[in-house]
Order: structure tokens, then sequence, then C-alpha cells
């Protein structure tokens, strides 16, 4: 069943948003040469319980992070730990924060100092594909009319959408219905209404889509070790246009 949030449980919601979308801006803050990993884990974590939240993915399903930090071929899920980031990464960091009853959450994908054109156009455009999808995140349109925009227009730029991981709803739950894909034909899934919010998150691959998780259960790389980037953000589906919750400035 899809959750449709009133205007109590919405207002809640808007501070968890809000929480983590500083945490996702802090971390972006963050992505520079000689950083670990962890240590923009460890200020993510610092920042949401400094806002009386909880990191809502900390021990998801035993998950050990506050943040999932994911770099170069990383596509989702990367565990924080002692790697240095270098001159040139590109690195994806994913939050939530769960703030009286509800979550938040979001992604963004950072330029760790100077980075190829390359690697900028893959940023630029999994950025711009959410947009596109966000276009279609309105009352009276199904799920997949979301799904197709983002499609349709990552691959017009010569890049793939993941298709093992998608998004999704969240509210109360981190994850709820329904699933949000990154890729099919418009026209299909539930229709959307106000009440709803949604996960919308592209993640997109340079090359093919296909991807393999590693032996540590979570880290999931791109299969041919080529750049992945990720954009995501909580949406509420309103009366006229939809409503980015994880807003931030400049992201």
């Amino acid at each position: 069943m899809i959750a449709i949030k009133n205007e109590r449980e919405l207002s809640s919601m808007r501070q968890a948003c809000k929480i983590t979308a500083a945490a996702r801006a802090l971390a972006g803050e963050m992505v520079r040469p000689g950083v670990t990993t962890k240590q923009i884990d460890k200020a993510v974590h610092d920042f949401i319980v400094s806002q009386g939240a909880k990191p809502s993915f900390l021990n998801y399903h035993g998950y050990p992070g506050s943040a999932c930090i994911s770099v170069n071929s990383t596509v989702i899920h990367g565990i924080p730990g002692d790697y240095v980031l270098q001159e040139g990464d590109i690195v994806s960091v994913d939050v939530g924060a769960f703030y009286q009853g509800f979550h938040g959450d979001c992604a963004a994908t950072f330029a760790c100092g100077a980075i190829s054109t390359e690697a900028q156009k893959l940023i630029d455009v999994t950025k711009q594909s959410f947009f596109e999808g966000l276009s279609f995140a309105k009352r009276g349109h199904r799920v997949s009319d979301i799904s197709h925009a983002i499609q349709t227009y990552v691959e017009s730029n010569g890049f793939s959408v993941v298709r093992s991981f998608v998004g999704h709803g969240v509210g109360a739950q981190l994850h709820e219905e329904p699933e949000v894909p990154n890729f099919g034909a418009a026209g299909r899934g539930p229709r959307l209404l106000p009440g709803m919010t949604l996960a919308i998150e592209p993640m997109v691959i340079e090359g093919t889509h296909e991807v393999r998780i590693l032996k540590d259960g979570w880290t999931v790389r791109t299969t041919d070790g080529k750049l992945s980037a990720h954009y995501e953000n909580t949406v509420l589906i309103t009366d006229g246009e939809p409503e980015i919750l994880t807003v931030t400035e400049g992201l």
C-alpha cells in the first residue's frame, strides 16, 4: 500500500528532509584530495545527531555507516573506510536522516578537485535526468512516466541507467511502495496522488548498465569499471508542481 501523508506527517518529514539535505551539503564540502571516506561519514553522523535526528542508514539491515560513499566505479552502497580521496575522483554521497518518525533521503555526486570533462558530463547528465523525471512527478501521471523521462534523457546523452536498483517511496519507512525505476515505458505503474513522497534517484553509468555486488554484500560496482554517478531527492506530489523536500541551494 502506498502511504499518503497528511499535513502533520509532512511537517515532520519536511524537517527530516531539511536535516538530510544539510548533511548532503556538508559531505559535499568535505570532498577534496586527502580526506578519507570515513572522515566524511563521521561528519555526517555527528551533524545528523546534533540535529536531534538519527542516521537512517546506520545499522539498516546491518549497514555499518551513516552515509553511503561511492567513489568512481562504485555505483551505490560504498562503505566508508580508509580510502583517501584523490584528485580527479568523483564521489557519490547518499544520506538519510530519521526525525520525529520520518525519513529524508538524498544523494549527489561531487568532484574531488579537477576532474575530466567526461566525468563532469556524467555528473551533469545524472543531475539533469532527475529534473527530467521530476517534470512528470505530478498528480495524474504514472510512476513510469518519471522512469521513462529519466531513461530517455540519459540514453540520449550516451550513458546507461542502472536497472538492478531503483528509487522508492519514503516516509515512516526508509523504503516504501512504490518502486520508482529509472527505466521503462511510460504510462505504467501507480497513478501519482497528492501526499505521496518519492525518493527519485537516477543512477547512471558511462558504459553498460550491468553492475555487480562485492563480497561485502553492499558495495555495488560497474562490471566494466567505468564511472558512475548518482543524484537523488525526496519529492512530494502535490496538487500542482512537485515539491523537493531535500532542497539545498546549489544542489
